[in-house]
This record gives C-alpha cells, structure tokens and sequence, in this order.
C-alpha cells in the first residue's frame, strides 16, 4: 500500500485534518501493531473505546489516525461517522486500485481448507497473498484488502457470513474475478432459516463478480447444483461423476487413511493429473478439484498444479494431524456444524489402531440443534468409534444416540475442564484422537494438554 492520507479520506468520504500529502503504508485496528508509516483506524468496541489509544499510535509512528472524534492529541486524522464503515469503504477503494485477480471463497464447510489448497497451488506460479487466520467477515476481509500489495498477482479472500446481507457487502469489496462455492451445509441456521436460505445468503457472492469472472462450484452439492449459469457464463463443476457437466473430476481414488488419498484429477478436456492428497479426508479431494480448476483457468501447467496439490500443508485447528510419541490428534477444533463433524467422523473411522473421538457442543444451529447433535451422535456410533466423548449442554443428545448404535464406551461431560481433569486416564498409547467442536468451547486447550502428555 502507497497512497496519500487524501486518497483514503476521498475513498471514505471523511474530513482529513493536517497533512493530507503522507503516505499511509499499512492499516491496522491494533494499537500494538501501528509501525512506521501506519494508518490507525479506532473502533469503539464494547469493552474498548480504541480512540483511547490515538495518541499511543502517533508515538510509534502512526502518519494517521481514523477516528469517530477529534484526538486530544495534535496529528494527522479522517474524521467519520462510523469507522467500521469507512474501512470497509476504503477497502473498496483500494482493491479497484490493484490489478491482482482476486478469488472470493465461500461455503459452508471447508472455506479455510480450500483457500489453502488454492494458494498452495497458485504459488507455483504466481505471487499470492490470502486470508490469514479467521480474518473472513466486515472487519478481518476489508484488513485482508489492506495486506494486498500492487505486485501481487492473486489475492484469496475467505468470506464467512452468518446472516443475509453481509456477503452482499463483503463481495462489494472484494469484486472477485473467480468465486468458490465449497458446498451449502447446515450452519448459521438460527439467521438463515435451513439450507435454501444458506443457498441465497451465499450466492449474494455472485453481486460483485466481475463482468468476465469464473465461477467454480461443487457439483455433488444439491443445492449448488440448481446454479445453471450467473451473469449469463456457466459455473465450472467439480465432482466424483464424469457426467459431461463437471470441468474436474475425481477418479481411482485410493483412500491411504491418515497417509491422504491418491488420486487422478481429469479435465473436461482429456487432460489428467495422478496426484497424492497429503492430508486425511475424503473432503480434501473436492478441495483438491476446486483449486485443481483455478489452476487451469489460470494457466498453470499440470505440473504445477500437482505440485501445489502434494506440497499442501494444514494449519492449526484445521484438519491439522499431530504425531506425538503417544498419540495421532487430528485437531479440528477451529469450527464445527453436522457436515464437518460427521467428514472428520468418517477420516478417524478408517485410521489404524484405536479410534478416540472428543466431540464438542455445534453452535448457531437454530431450533433443530439438538435433532442436529443426535444425528452425528448416530454417525459416531454406526462408524463403531472406540471411544466417544461427548462434551457440553448439547452433546448430551450427541452421547445418547451414540448409545442406540454401538456397544463401544461413550462418555458424556458437562464442560472442558471436566474432560481435561480425566482424559488422561481414558486414553491408551496408540490411540488416534479426534479434537471437534465450536470455536468457542476452546477446545484448543484439549488439543494442547494431550500434545504434550
């Protein structure tokens, strides 16, 4: 980023005040993060009015300051209404302003996974920045616009929403030039009703695609199937049928357990590619076949694209697998709704040895979620788990139907620390440990005590 303090204040419409000519070289909400060259924006949060750090940020070197009210300390600031707004309005700003191609990836389940598998492809070619971390909604995506740089080639935003209207706003700042549709699941349920409304909530990516975008959907995906063609091009599937409608597909596919799966990606052109997954899961394969498209269109060779797919690595909470000297944890503890619980059921399901599961409460399921426990609580048990352990208010259903299913030890505890407290003496050397629930049941910390026993 290289623009003038007045470019920023036209974007957001705002009052600069002082010198309008510096150059703002990075944006931040973080106080603790302002370096030289910084922009400031300060949010009043419920705990935190960030305005009271103003004056903090121009000690180290912060050129601006946006704010909702005049610093006691002199400087350089834009004055606006609402912050919150006017970051999102200077994202839009600066992302007309660069000529990477920007790809928008959404869906229900698998956002952050796909995302990865794209980039690690697309960097065998081209200069890439992506979403890191959860920075995915109205705050974390206009500060993944920020971190695009005027030599960079590709952008990969995540986009995560959980009501309607907010991937309206999202995709108006990202303008995708290719948008990714992993797949409509039961999830954000208490706003978006049941998966048709997932479905609309979603497609309002396709409102800011670009005129001559590309878009790349799931095509075993019922719902996503119904999309016959946005802005007048049709969708590019991807899928496990060679049924003349899919751009890629997945065939003799041998399933290698916590090894990955091997694979033949094969074009719509007669083009193929054998590859190995390195990653557990029969769901890395449509990740694989997603980002296996935007390779293509993109023109990257097939070496190149099988090369991004076999050097892929996971990330912490994210289907990631840990090998200690006692244990195989895959720690997928970073989000959770059926879909996603019942995949991660099914890649333990094949491990070797014993098979251990610490499943946790799924929220922003809406009035079916206790139905929604029960039936990956049926999932677990019909997939013979060895141990089941089933944490929090609602797995209390997950524990019970686990029951009908096998006669294997299914445990029920009422919260984290009580899990913790006993876990231990459950547990044998050997054993393969599923770690899944919500983000907010922090099971984190369950991951970390059994790395280190």
């Amino acid at each position: 980023m290289h623009l003038t303090v007045a470019k920023l204040g036209e974007f957001c419409k705002g009052k600069v005040v002082g010198d309008s000519q510096k150059i703002v070289s990075n944006i931040t909400i973080d106080s603790r993060k302002v370096t030289e060259g910084s922009m400031y924006v300060a949010i009043k949060g419920q705990r935190v009015d960030g305005h009271k750090f103003v004056a903090d940020t121009f000690e180290k070197g912060a050129v601006c300051a946006l704010v909702e009210q005049v610093p006691e300390i002199e400087g350089t600031y834009i004055l606006v209404e609402s912050t919150l707004q006017a970051i999102k309005d200077i994202a839009e700003g600066y992302r007309k302003t660069l000529k990477a191609k920007v790809i928008g990836i959404t869906g229900s389940v698998g956002k952050t996974s796909t995302k990865e598998m794209v980039a690690s492809i697309l960097e065998q070619k081209y200069k890439v920045t992506k979403t890191l971390g959860n920075f995915n909604n109205e705050i974390g995506l206009p500060l993944t616009v920020f971190r695009i740089r005027e030599d960079d080639d590709i952008a990969i935003l995540e986009m995560g929403i959980s009501d309607f209207g907010e991937m309206s706003r999202l995709t108006k700042i990202a303008r995708p030039d290719i948008c990714i549709i992993t797949n409509i699941g039961q999830c954000h349920l208490e706003n978006l009703g049941d998966r048709d409304g997932v479905l609309r909530a979603k497609s309002e990516i396709f409102q800011g695609l670009q005129e001559d975008g590309i878009v790349i959907l799931n095509g075993e995906d019922d719902k996503l199937r119904t999309i016959k063609e946005v802005h007048g091009v049709k969708p590019k599937f991807f899928g496990l049928k060679e049924n003349g409608e899919n751009f890629a597909v997945a065939k003799n596919m041998l399933d290698k357990g916590m090894e990955g799966t091997e694979l033949t990606i094969s074009y719509q052109d007669g083009e193929s590619i054998d590859v190995l997954i390195p990653i557990a899961g029969g769901h890395m394969v449509y990740n694989a076949l997603a980002g296996a498209i935007a390779g293509k269109v993109l023109g990257l060779t097939l070496e190149e694209i099988k090369a991004g797919i076999e050097s892929y690595q996971s990330i912490s909470g994210r289907n990631n697998t840990i090998c200690t000297d006692k244990f195989t944890i895959l720690d997928d503890c970073y989000n959770a709704n059926p879909m996603s619980m019942k995949a991660a059921i099914d890649i333990i399901s094949k491990s070797k040895g014993r098979k251990v599961a610490v499943l946790g409460d799924m929220f922003e399921l809406g009035e079916g979620e206790l139905k929604l426990h029960g039936e990956v609580g049926a999932h677990a048990g019909k997939n013979q788990i060895d141990l089941l352990i089933c944490v929090g208010e609602r797995s209390k259903f997950m524990a019970e139907e686990a029951k009908k299913y096998t006669n294997n030890v299914v445990l029920h505890y009422q919260d984290r620390e009580e899990v913790l407290a006993k876990i231990d003496t459950l547990l044998k050397k050997g054993d393969t440990i599923l770690v899944k629930a919500s983000h907010g049941m922090g099971f984190d910390k369950i991951v970390e005590h059994l790395a280190k026993l």
